[in-house]
């Protein structure tokens, strides 16, 4: 199955978009690929943030308290 890439617009801060077209020169890929690449990799680091939440879920819950208690015990405060 082929898609076809959907257009959007997208306003950069100017220093980003030198940077972006720089690059996009040197490493002889478009501006649109350079994105979707970060974009990508943005969502995949959301996808792990989610499993690692997820895992962790029945995990008892710690109060604010008894975490700064523990730094303390353990030397690291």
């Amino acid at each position: 199955m082929t898609t076809s890439a959907k257009r959007a617009t997208v306003y950069f801060d100017p220093i980003i978009h030198k940077a972006l077209k720089l690059k996009s020169l040197e490493t002889s890929k478009s501006i649109s690929e350079l994105v979707n690449q970060a974009v990508k990799e943005a969502l995949a680091e959301d996808a792990e943030d989610i499993a690692a939440v997820e895992e962790r879920a029945n995990e008892p819950l710690v109060s604010f308290s008894e975490m700064v208690k523990r730094l303390k015990k353990d030397g690291r405060i």
